[in-house]
């Protein structure tokens, strides 16, 4: 464990996207490998989930694994559908775009927790062009390697600020 992270207290994150089938589970994937590679397993803990429920069960889409593993990550989460538990689960639950974090406000089962809701987009380089993480389902290899800079950019500030070391 880093040093100066031993007073931490636990964090977990919910990744959302529509499907959890391509930016959620990626987002997932990268913190996961960011988390392991800092050591900070006992103070943080990630998931994904999506809105929907078209594919639920199934491995992340295959061109973002092979997209993934060519970045040396593993995308082996099973889909599953956000329920109203992770509201209060999750310390942080973060949708990839307006659409994601429209519908999670409305399924979300208290008001007080919606606080607990945020756009990836926040922790997106500031020069950045992208306001959301574009769904590259219907793109080709391009839109999987946009969505994975742009998610490993964003996780890894992302992680800085959880761990109050932004310079």
């Amino acid at each position: 464990m880093n040093k100066g992270m031993e007073n931490l207290s636990r964090k977990s994150i919910l990744f959302v996207c529509l499907g959890n089938i391509c930016r959620s589970p990626a987002a997932e994937g990268i913190m996961r490998s960011i988390i392991s590679n800092m050591g900070a397993e006992p103070w943080l803990s990630v998931d994904s989930a999506g809105t929907g429920r078209y594919h639920i069960g199934e491995l992340p889409d295959h061109r973002m694994r092979i997209h993934a593993r060519r970045r040396g990550l593993e995308l082996t989460h099973r889909c599953r559908q956000v329920t109203e538990s992770d509201f209060y689960d999750f310390d942080l639950i973060i949708g990839m775009d307006a659409s994601n974090i429209s519908n999670l406000r409305r399924i979300c089962p208290d008001p007080m927790l919606q606080t607990k809701i945020h756009a990836m987009a926040e922790w997106l380089d500031a020069g950045c062009r992208f306001d959301h993480i574009p769904d590259p389902y219907y793109e080709g290899a391009e839109g999987f390697e946009l969505v994975l800079d742009l998610l490993s950019g964003g996780c890894e500030r992302l992680y800085a600020s959880l761990a109050g070391q932004i310079n």
